[in-house]
């Protein structure tokens, strides 16, 4: 992998992974068409995502904070934050057993184009319905419940499907739900915290078979995927403001059908 293939790939993780249209989507679309393009596993995959993380945890590094500090503290605030952390603990717990039971097949289907391609059409269809149902959502934090926590937990464990969005997916099913826009955005974003930390933990293995002049490439490639990252979700929650998701699905389904098309 050169420096161009690296930090190519960490711009389209940088947009990508926060953007409803799933970032390990156009990651396996991308790498299918760079020539010679190598990884061990999955290894330079979870570096980007721990680019877009440092993004999450930087643009979010008040509210991840105040839950942190909430873990001591007795006040009325503390409280909501701590029930919050729990429903970030509840998420979690779906995504990880669905992570784990489907990882070994991850890695074939990154590079099946069919799969690439009807996951995106999936993730068009979800945001689509998901924009149009959220009109009549007025939950805000304080209201979600376990139960959204289990089935966003769910949806996000679902999306180690390439072509099915991280941030779409449990976005969607909370628009589903009734939850507000930004709320969706920003639980979506801090439950993908432990996620995407658990994955990158696994990666680790992959560290001894990386030759050491490849670490550069990789460490640029991350570097990118965090700069453009946190341009990313600010975009996203101005879009999720304005009501605009539903453009992301006409994306999704254009380059989905494309893919298929081509493929076929």
């Amino acid at each position: 992998m050169t420096f161009f293939d690296a930090i190519l790939l960490g711009i389209v993780q940088g947009i990508t992974e926060f953007l409803p249209i799933s970032s390990d989507g156009h990651l396996a679309i991308v790498q299918h068409y760079l020539p010679n393009f190598e990884q061990p596993g999955l290894l330079f995959d979870v570096m980007l995502h721990v680019g877009t993380l440092g993004a999450i945890l930087l643009y979010f590094q008040r509210d991840v904070g105040r839950l942190l500090a909430a873990l001591w503290r007795r006040t009325t605030e503390a409280r909501r934050d701590r029930r919050l952390l729990f429903l970030i603990v509840v998420a979690s717990v779906p995504t990880a057993i669905i992570g784990l039971a489907l990882k070994h097949s991850v890695e074939r289907w990154m590079e099946n184009m069919l799969v690439v391609g009807s996951m995106l059409i999936l993730t068009g269809t979800l945001v689509f319905v998901g924009e149009r149902y959220r009109r009549g959502g007025r939950r805000t934090e304080v209201a979600l419940t376990a139960t959204d926590a289990v089935l966003t937990g769910i949806a996000q464990g679902l999306a180690v499907l390439p072509g099915l969005s991280r941030s779409g997916s449990p976005i969607a099913t909370l628009l589903f739900r009734g939850v507000d826009g930004e709320t969706a955005a920003r639980f979506s974003f801090l439950m993908a915290i432990p996620a995407v930390g658990g994955a990158a933990l696994l990666s680790l293995k992959d560290l001894e078979t990386l030759p050491t002049g490849d670490l550069p490439v990789y460490l640029a490639g991350t570097a990118v995927a965090f700069v453009v990252g946190l341009f990313a979700i600010r975009l996203l929650l101005d879009v999720i403001r304005r009501q605009r998701l539903v453009w992301f699905a006409i994306y999704c389904w254009l380059i989905g059908g494309a893919l298929l098309i081509i493929t076929l």
